[in-house]
């Protein structure tokens, strides 16, 4: 990894407007609350510091990670030696409608989203109004739900790609699949996206997210740090089931856990390092393999 002091020097001296953190604890940008410092840390509030900060880092040929809510991810305990850039500012965090279509930031929170659907008396975000992750990221992944998922509503999605160049790319270029986007490969980033909703009936819409979001806190360990759903959804199985078949909830290595509530989510319940985790997922993965002869596979990513 080239020298993140160089890329410092440097982005100082061209976009002297950004906002730039050193040895960031990414323990702070993510929802199990673990992980060591970033090396270094961009927080661009425009499309212009995106840019400028995209191309310097490709000019030393260093490759950034793109940051959402941190909402699907794990970050080792020495940290991350590269680049992180997480979307920041009014620009990026925010939604309106456009010609009919809601659109909104790459870092608007997607409950946030869904609420402002509701606002609007639009229908099909129902699904999304307990996701912890931003707009960016739950594209990135195909982020769903109860039956919804990103690729049902998402019209276009605006990118950046590593050398500052933008393009709109339409639902049937994202290449979206379980968990799986033509952004997951973190070669663009994205700026912003538009969704075709339905007009609904404002109180059905929020009797539908009521619903949801009563069923999500009596199912989910929603007091805990976590990362949701720890692993993908097998073919013809369910993960929680398959854990739980193998008596796993409860299971414990340091302070991470298998959630005794929902046993498809590994909590923090106080203090657990990204190798704690590492190892009970590991633990998980070998039982139920022995047990049932299914191989789970993380749904959460690392980053080191």
């Amino acid at each position: 990894m080239p020298d993140m002091d160089v890329l410092l020097e440097r982005l100082q001296k061209t976009v002297p407007a950004l906002e730039l953190r050193e040895n960031e604890p990414m323990a702070r940008h993510t929802t199990f609350r673990v992980g060591g410092p970033a090396a270094l840390m961009a927080l661009p509030k425009t499309e212009g510091e995106a840019r400028l900060a995209l191309r310097e880092a490709a000019a030393l040929g260093i490759e950034p990670f793109f940051l959402g809510n941190g909402s699907n991810l794990l970050v080792a305990d020495e940290g991350y030696p590269g680049f992180v850039v997480k979307l920041a500012g009014r620009a990026f965090d925010d939604q309106r409608e456009v010609n009919g279509q809601l659109w909104a930031g790459g870092a608007q929170k997607l409950s946030q989203l869904a609420r402002a659907a509701w606002g609007r008396s639009l229908t099909g975000l129902e699904f999304a109004a307990g996701i912890p992750g931003t707009v960016g990221g739950a594209i990135t992944m195909n982020a769903g739900a109860y039956g919804g998922e990103m690729a049902q509503v998402v019209a276009a999605v605006r990118v950046m790609d590593r050398a500052g160049n933008i393009e709109e790319v339409p639902n049937d270029g994202c290449d979206f699949a379980y968990r799986h986007s033509a952004f997951s490969g973190g070669e663009r980033l994205i700026l912003s996206a538009r969704f075709a909703l339905a007009p609904g009936d404002p109180a059905e819409i929020k009797a539908r997210m009521d619903d949801l979001n009563a069923r999500r806190k009596e199912k989910q360990p929603l007091e805990y740090p976590s990362a949701g759903s720890t692993f993908k959804r097998p073919a013809g199985h369910y993960a929680a089931a398959l854990i739980d078949q193998c008596g796993l909830k409860g299971l414990r290595v340091g302070g991470a856990q298998v959630s005794e509530k929902h046993a498809g989510f590994v909590i923090n319940t106080g203090g657990a390092t990204c190798a704690d985790i590492l190892a009970l997922m590991d633990r998980v993965r070998e039982r139920v393999f022995r047990e049932t002869g299914v191989t789970l596979e993380p749904e959460v990513r690392l980053l080191r």
